[in-house]
C-alpha cells in the first residue's frame, strides 16, 4: 500500500521525503523509483504536485565503527 502526497510550494522530492518518512536516506530513491517522470519537474517541484509515496524500505543496519589505530 502507499500514499499520495502533495507538495507545498518550494518543495524538493527529498524534503517532501523528509517530511513523509521522518528521513531520506534509502526512500528517496524509491519515491523516484515509483513516479516516473517526476525529476523531470527539477529540483522544485510544482505546487500541488502529486507523489505516491511507496512503503518505506526498512532502515539500513548500522554498520560496526571499525577503529584503524588503537588509542
Amino acid at each position: 500500500m502507499s500514499n499520495v502526497y502533495e507538495t507545498k510550494q518550494g518543495e524538493t522530492v527529498d524534503l517532501a521525503c523528509s517530511r513523509h518518512y521522518g528521513r531520506t536516506m534509502g526512500v528517496t530513491e524509491a519515491v523516484l523509483e515509483a513516479n516516473t517522470g517526476l525529476a523531470a519537474l527539477g529540483p522544485v517541484l510544482p505546487l500541488g504536485t502529486r507523489i505516491v509515496m511507496p512503503l518505506a524500505p526498512a532502515p539500513a543496519a548500522k554498520r560496526p565503527l571499525v577503529n584503524l589505530w588503537n588509542d
